[in-house]
């Protein structure tokens, strides 16, 4: 046992307020894992939420395991400790259960180096009656569990405050009647939204391809995605405040969900329908964050598609706040949200409208034209916001170079805009390659090579380096093309990052994958069959595969499909 590394965690945990600690043995321990830093964990409002919901039930000691940062891990090697939790430094080894938020595919590999950092079994078929019950929740364990299906016991599938408490009802109840594991988590599949993936056969043909899943001792044939009718019922922001994070902001979450259908967002499809918080439920938590002192940070799919933003930008000025949003939808933004932003002391504005031609914005359904994105500029210029910044994406099913070319043309005259207006502020443009998700109408679309990716993002980057105050930055596109094996994975998967792992993490990924006879290739650009059974159809996120498929058709047609609306049934998740 390292006193350093004690040390070290009780003076973050003095940098804190919010969290919870309870008396050794006054209940049952659970360990909540963010698998990244610190820094970038306490900034993921899920792991506030269900912190909280954990902490204020009576039987549950919730604490806090995140992957350590360059400087801790060398002293966890240097004394062989293992991981400790923030609130009382104990190991993970002392957990019966473990949690895990997982948001991004490339924190797969930080999941099994947190485990080994834990002296904890990574295969789940290898646990015993004394190892934890080990399981999953957020965006990644939603859309495609299956590359994680060696490691986890089970998963949360949807959004979690319901089924959490539901989970560990039945998990307390199965420890009181002395369960064995395997009846355990018979138990626990019986939960609506918890997907156990040890009760699910995956058959294959010779392609290695899945053509059936079937399920086995009781198991339900499908686990259907859960989601919060009443978002009001559970408040979400910020619970633990520290200057440490990422977003050093009192998060608040303003809605759920998107009905705004674009092709290929999985959280509009996963986490439909479209919910709003209601203003006076927004206002009480705005009275907290007030107490707190700190910038607010909206969260939500569509800030601007709130239908009260206005009152809301009036309510936090008038609390003497300031206020910061990630982004926003340009069709919808207002004189208001802007003017509040900057009196906040905003000093980049940021849209998304994905791609920079008509015809591509038209294939993805996006909904934004120029004149929206023009609009937004001239209130933020009049607002004095000096910076602007466009969410684009390359790599786009159909796209051409025509399309690329879209992109330059934007950018030169949204930029000769801002000039003509007395305007010399920067225009950055964010570009990352196109992942094609499960759940969403692009499922069954190849990703595009990556050279053409590479030689788009050349030809960008060289069509604007002449240009002044012009800044391209993009994600790698060999990380990209990593995400986008992870995205559509199947169980094979798994065993590939369970040996890259073992090879040192992601960096040998590639060299996993030959050793296991797989191409990535095959993952990336193979276009699906249309009644192709993927690796994730045991889950059911409320609408037909065939309404998905629609989608796709529509965007090779270039054709509008209207957002969601009072009485709309096109998706079957309204009943």
């Amino acid at each position: 046992m390292s006193w350093k590394l004690k040390e070290m965690l009780k003076q973050r945990l003095q940098n804190e307020t919010g969290h919870y600690i309870y008396a050794p043995g006054s209940r049952a321990r659970m360990a909540l894992i963010y698998p990244n830093s610190y820094f970038v964990g306490m900034s993921n409002l899920g792991l506030h939420i269900i912190y909280e919901l954990m902490n204020e039930r009576p039987d549950t000691a919730c604490e806090r395991f995140f992957l350590p940062d360059k400087k801790e891990a060398e002293e966890y090697q240097r004394s062989h400790t293992q991981l400790l939790s923030l609130e009382t430094q104990s190991p993970l080894q002392a957990f019966p259960l473990l949690a895990f938020a997982i948001s991004f595919e490339m924190d797969y590999f930080n999941v099994l180096q947190i485990l080994a950092l834990g002296r904890i079994q990574p295969l789940a078929a290898e646990r015993g009656a004394m190892d934890p019950i080990i399981i999953a929740g957020g965006p990644c364990a939603t859309f495609n569990p299956e590359p994680l299906s060696l490691f986890f016991d089970a998963f949360i599938i949807g959004e979690g405050e319901e089924t959490m408490q539901r989970f560990m009802d039945a998990y307390y109840a199965g420890l009181a009647a002395h369960l064995g594991r395997s009846e355990l988590l018979q138990a626990l599949a019986a939960v609506p939204g918890v997907y156990v993936p040890s009760l699910y056969v995956h058959e294959e043909d010779g392609q290695g391809r899945t053509t059936a899943i079937q399920p086995r001792d009781g198991a339900p044939a499908t686990v259907r995605r859960q989601w919060v009718a009443d978002l009001d019922a559970y408040p979400a922001h910020t619970v633990i405040e520290t200057a440490d994070t990422e977003f050093n902001l009192y998060l608040i979450e303003t809605a759920r969900g998107c009905g705004r259908h674009c092709r290929f967002c999985m959280a509009g499809y996963c986490f439909r329908q479209p919910r709003n918080r209601s203003l006076p439920a927004l206002e009480k938590m705005l009275q907290a964050a007030k107490t707190a002192g700190k910038r607010v940070g909206l969260m939500g799919a569509a800030i601007s598609d709130y239908p009260e933003i206005d009152a809301l930008c009036r309510e936090i000025l008038g609390d003497g706040l300031s206020m910061s949003v990630a982004s926003f939808r340009a069709d919808s933004v207002t004189k208001e949200l802007v003017d509040s932003l900057a009196a906040s002391g905003l000093r980049t504005l940021t849209m998304a409208p994905e791609a920079g031609s008509v015809r591509m914005r038209a294939v993805i359904n996006k909904g934004i034209e120029e004149e929206h994105l023009f609009h937004a500029m001239d209130l933020g210029i009049a607002a004095g916001i000096r910076n602007f910044r466009l969410y684009l994406m390359i790599g786009l099913p159909y796209e051409e170079m025509e399309d690329i070319d879209g992109i330059i043309d934007l950018a030169v005259r949204l930029k000769d805009y801002m000039e003509a207006r007395g305007n010399k502020g920067v225009l950055t443009l964010s570009i990352n390659p196109f992942i094609p998700k499960p759940f969403t109408p692009f499922q069954w679309v190849p990703m595009a090579p990556m050279k053409q990716v590479e030689d788009s993002l050349k030809r960008i980057r060289t069509a604007l380096r002449s240009r002044r105050n012009v800044e391209v930055i993009a994600e790698s596109p060999k990380e990209a093309y990593i995400q986008g094996v992870l995205a559509r994975g199947d169980r094979k998967i798994a065993a590939v990052i369970y040996a890259a792992h073992q090879m040192g993490g992601s960096k040998a990924f590639k060299r996993a994958m030959k050793a296991a006879g797989l191409r990535m290739e095959d993952y990336l650009y193979r276009s699906r069959d249309k009644e192709e059974i993927f690796p994730w159809d045991t889950l059911d996120m409320g609408f037909q595969r065939a309404y998905l498929y629609t989608e796709l058709e529509k965007a090779a047609r270039l054709q509008p499909t209207v957002k969601c609306f009072a009485g709309c049934r096109r998706c079957g998740v309204c009943k």
